[in-house]
């Protein structure tokens, strides 16, 4: 995210930093003509306010070439000259007869007294022509734009050592800068009425005497906004500015480059296309395209300003006098100071005239009062506006002193009668501007699942939090494994509600995986191949499943449900070295197996049952010919075909092994079985052909432990039976397909009904306990203004992520009729939009803008410091990250004979047909 900053800081040689002129926004300096001021300045001062000026006049400078000489001179790109201090008092104010009134003569003064004089000079004409109020209009006004002068005090002398350079200003405009600044025939002087000039001169003469060692003449950027000497930078109707070739905004009546920044002063000019935007100050329309100054990484900010600097009613609020309710003494404000600061930054970004406005007050405020604002790092936009409307109620609340209130239960009374009473109660504590335009209520019904009690509140809000429909639902994978060994473990990805229950998790399972009508599935967690947890409660959260989590889900008879189950866990020898020494361990490698023990009384049947769950791991007969000769592999095709044939010995429903002379598995006299603990470390006793089962393991569950012989693993795929996929397995680099969603989906999701979380448990008044209990929100009260928030960004503990779902959002005719509760007949519920906060890029970076409404059916893209006009087309984008609706009103209207319908009338149009 690029940053602009208005009188930049710049580092001389020596890497000393350069203060700027004035922090103060209020300072901008303006670069006019002597006589246009002066002649404001006597019809409106007296003669004891008359404020007086320093005197400076031009000489060349040490690399001064002539202008001409210099355009044509690539290698020299500066333009120098001294301005020497006049010391002569008579001429501080032209009271020299025609001395200051000349064409060469030019005056230096701060914002306030050129609006003061703009308002003059446009007063006069209006009076002139009969008019009866200010106005500036396009023969008022010539164009205001930016030039970049870097100042210096050289050695030993009394003047300012002036630079002007192409790095620093665009071609068009050095161009003018060597014929403002020309001093080859006619004298130039500046009259310095802003003292800005000579502060910097008094404060790096001190800085000089204390630092006597300094190598090099200390720079400091200045930037002037040069006003009534353009040739020809008007843009009449139609015309195309033929300055800018960067779509860089003309804000308020001036075309404005990346104030501040020397990357832009690179840029190449010439003629632009139609979408650049000049409006002249003080036109209709024009007002309030002002861009904000990117003070390094916040773009987050400026687009949240500009939208909400752009809401119907605030904007006539604090363009009034909001002062007067203003509440320094609310202790949850602060101080007013928030309220003051933004009313300011809004009337600057509508006053006419304006350039790109640097927000540094506004900045400050704002990391005093959330210093997680505090610094140049990338935020939320949605935060800061957050932040920003709760900060601006409390700032202008009406109410001195808050009651106290007590919240009821609505205990079987009718919705509207509580809904009233809430917001009533609310009010008594809160009353504002926001309140007024930006505040609703929406109903939230609390059910709790073992007592049924209902509880009904009726909350206000600000703005809504819709989530993406990719953010509602969660993908998870489970391997399904048989539990009578006819298939291999097979993983299904399936989709259930991110905030589902276990129940939901096995209904998309049991779909999936075709489970029969009389099978069930019992899920467990894996972890270093042992099962460490059964997740049988069905009303389970899904949130207790992590993203890393492996399950499996075995597929049991229902049979023999009331069974006691066996868990066959597996052991391998593995060799390592230890201290240098070659050593052999037992190893536990692979999925735990699972049956039920049905039908099964001896060690023998145990044994027969472990390998008919190996049946499907099994390796190929052509595998096993590496390790045995042709005759065992005859041996092989021989037993292969017995197992699948039904008259293959079956004893008690178990298959027994094959006989002693296969090799297709494993044989009953080479494996050992060992009744262990629930961990597989422990080996208690070894279970025994001909011996009955011990009565202990007959419980609820045995654990088995299975070591293998070594020269047997290669007949399983031991890979097969080890490889288990996670839950979600994160893909940084994958890129997603483009979602579409419509934004009504969105609101769907929203109002669902759902079940709170663990970590948001309800305290359920009847119960006296902590509930899992099911929330259902509705909409009941609209404001004039409804903020929605998109749900891009989603976090965890070990995963930052953006959805990129292009979300397709109404923008004349935002219909919420179908959503809210409240059956208001005197309001509209439908909406049409005005701002969008937009956000490119990933998490942690990116880039903001806004898209503003600015009547006439006109739309503008703000860029930071850049304004200019957009396509209706190109509003929408998978980009939009908060959305601004303003109430859509229906009235009917009757008049005379004639019947006038208005078919809408919203806060800044209305559309009719007669």
């Amino acid at each position: 995210d690029s940053s602009d900053s208005t009188h930049r800081v710049d580092s001389d040689d020596d890497g000393n930093n350069n203060n700027d002129i004035s922090n103060n926004d209020d300072q901008r300096v303006y670069f006019v003509p002597f006589r246009w001021w002066k002649d404001a300045q006597d019809s409106t001062s007296s003669e004891s306010d008359s404020k007086k000026g320093i005197l400076y006049t031009a000489t060349p400078g040490t690399s001064y070439a002539g202008p001409m000489k210099l355009i044509n001179n690539i290698f020299n790109s500066d333009l120098a000259f001294n301005l020497r201090k006049e010391e002569d008092s008579s001429l501080h104010n032209g009271e020299n007869g025609e001395v200051g009134v000349s064409g060469r003569d030019y005056a230096l003064v701060p914002g306030e007294m050129w609006l003061q004089a703009l308002k003059w000079h446009s007063d006069a004409k209006v009076a002139a022509k009969g008019g009866k109020s200010f106005s500036a209009a396009e023969d008022d006004m010539a164009d205001v734009y930016p030039l970049h002068l870097r100042l210096s005090i050289p050695r030993e002398t009394n003047s300012l050592a002036v630079k002007i350079s192409k790095k620093d200003n665009a071609v068009e405009l050095f161009r003018r800068a060597c014929k403002i600044f020309s001093i080859d025939s006619e004298q130039l002087r500046i009259w310095d009425f802003s003292g800005q000039t000579a502060l910097y001169f008094v404060n790096e003469r001190d800085r000089f005497l204390k630092d006597s060692q300094r190598q090099s003449d200390q720079e400091i950027l200045l930037e002037l906004q040069v006003y009534g000497l353009s040739d020809s930078m008007k843009c009449r109707e139609g015309r195309k500015d033929e300055m800018l070739g960067h779509p860089a905004n003309c804000s308020s009546g001036a075309p404005v480059l990346s104030n501040g920044c020397n990357g832009a002063a690179n840029s190449n000019f010439g003629s632009t296309n139609a979408s650049i935007f000049c409006g002249r100050s003080g036109e209709a329309g024009s007002l309030g395209l002002t861009g904000l100054q990117n003070l390094g990484n916040t773009c987050f900010m400026n687009s949240a300003i500009q939208c909400l600097a752009h809401t119907p009613k605030v904007v006539d609020y604090f363009l009034g006098d909001y002062t007067r309710e203003i509440n320094p003494d609310n202790p949850l404000g602060m101080k007013g100071e928030i309220a003051s600061a933004f009313g300011d930054l809004l009337r600057k970004l509508w006053a006419p005239g304006a350039t790109p406005v640097a927000p540094r007050t506004f900045k400050s405020k704002l990391a005093r009062f959330a210093p997680q604002f505090s610094g140049f790092n990338q935020h939320d936009s949605q935060e800061l506006l957050a932040f920003l409307l709760d900060g601006l109620h409390e700032d202008l609340n009406r109410v001195k002193s808050k009651p106290y209130v007590e919240m009821k239960d609505s205990e079987g009374r009718q919705d509207e009668e509580v809904a009233d009473e809430y917001w009533q109660n609310h009010i008594a504590r809160n009353d504002s501007i926001i309140v007024d335009v930006c505040q609703g209520q929406y109903k939230s019904t609390l059910v709790c699942p073992q007592c049924k009690k209902v509880s009904v509140t009726f909350d206000p809000f600000m703005y809504l939090s819709l989530p993406l429909p990719s953010t509602t639902s969660r993908t998870m994978t489970v391997t399904v494994i048989s539990t009578d060994g006819t298939f291999q473990p097979s993983p299904f990805t399936i989709t259930v509600p991110k905030s589902g229950k276990l129940e939901d998790l096995i209904q998309a399972l049991s779909v999936a995986c075709s489970l029969g009508a009389d099978e069930t599935l019992l899920v467990a967690e894996i972890y270093n191949h042992r099962i460490i947890r059964y997740l049988e409660e069905l009303s389970d959260s899904l949130s207790l499943i992590r993203d890393d989590d492996t399950l499996v889900a075995y597929r049991l008879n229902k049979d023999i449900e009331k069974a006691p189950l066996v868990v066959f866990m597996h052991q391998q020898m593995e060799e390592q070295y230890m201290l240098g020494k070659l050593t052999s361990s037992w190893k536990t490698f692979g999925i735990p197996l699972v049956a039920r023990l049905s039908n099964v009384e001896t060690g023998s049947d145990i044994h027969g049952l472990y390998l008919k769950l190996l049946n499907s791991f099994q390796t190929q007969a052509e595998d096993v010919l590496e390790d045995h000769d042709t005759s065992e592999s005859t041996a092989v095709e021989d037993i292969s075909l017995k197992e699948h044939d039904a008259s293959s010995p079956i004893s008690n429903g178990i298959e027994k092994p094959p006989d002693a002379n296969g090799v297709s598995a494993l044989s009953e006299a080479e494996l050992q079985l060992y009744i262990t603990d629930d961990k597989g470390i422990v080996k208690e006793s070894q279970i025994l052909m001909a011996e009955a089962i011990p009565a202990a393991g007959m419980s609820r569950r045995l654990h088995v432990l299975v070591p293998w012989p070594e020269k047997y693993v290669k007949q399983y795929d031991t890979q097969l039976l080890g490889s288990l996929p996670q839950i979600f397995k994160s893909c940084f680099f994958a890129k997603r397909p483009q979602e579409s969603v419509s934004l009504y989906k969105c609101l769907q999701a929203f109002l669902m009904e759902e079940p709170l979380g663990p970590e948001d448990m309800w305290y359920c008044p009847r119960c006296k306990e902590h509930r899992q209990a099911s929330k259902k929100l509705d909409l009941w009260r609209l404001p004039g203004i409804v903020v929605i928030h998109l749900k891009r960004f989603s976090y965890n503990r070990f995963l930052k992520n953006k959805l990129e779902t292009y979300v397709d959002f109404p923008i004349d005719n935002l219909d919420l009729s179908n959503y809210i509760g409240s059956r208001n007949g005197e309001l509209s519920n439908r909406y049409m939009l005005y701002a969008v906060s937009n956000h490119y890029g990933s998490m942690g970076g990116g880039h903001y803008t806004a898209f503003v409404h600015h009547g006439g059916g006109q739309w503008y893209e703000f860029d930071d410091s850049h304004v200019f006009p957009i396509s209706l087309e190109k509003i929408k984008t998978s980009a939009a990250y908060l959305l601004f609706y303003r109430r859509v009103q229906p009235v009917l209207q009757r008049k005379g004979n004639n019947n006038l319908r208005v078919d809408a009338i919203d806060d800044c149009n209305i559309v009719a047909r007669k």
